[in-house]
């Protein structure tokens, strides 16, 4: 149906930027929302951000306003995830995902219906 790819994901210094990428290939046109989550180790897979795959609304968790932001490109079928002021606290399993349900904030994890592998973010002191 769709699957996802992401990129990006690598080891940075605390304040430091990285730029995770999500592409998208398959069924793409049943997308309506795209969101990524990551995952500590011995944590659950917690919501990162989320935009709509058209339209304009974004939504972020508490901890990463004013300092992640999600973007989307859909000539090129990708989604960003631009980090900014990273800590070590960000460290973790970054996971892009697809929501074909149109349902408006999407930060659940049941909301998604597609997920890509994963990349590691690792941000040292």
């Amino acid at each position: 149906q769709v699957q996802l790819v992401e990129s990006g994901g690598g080891l940075v210094q605390a304040g430091g930027s990285l730029r995770l990428s999500c592409a998208a290939s398959g069924r793409t046109f049943k997308i309506y929302a795209m969101g990524w989550f990551r995952q500590a180790p011995g944590k659950e897979r917690e919501f990162v951000a989320a935009i709509m795959y058209s339209g304009d609304n974004t939504d972020y968790a508490d901890s990463v306003k004013g300092r992640f932001t999600i973007s989307r490109d859909n000539a090129k079928n990708t989604v960003y995830l631009q980090m900014n002021s990273l800590k070590p606290e960000d460290t973790a399993v970054y996971y892009c995902a697809a929501a074909l349900d149109r349902y408006w904030p999407s930060t659940g994890r049941s909301l998604y219906d597609f997920w890509g592998q994963g990349t590691q973010v690792t941000v040292s002191s």
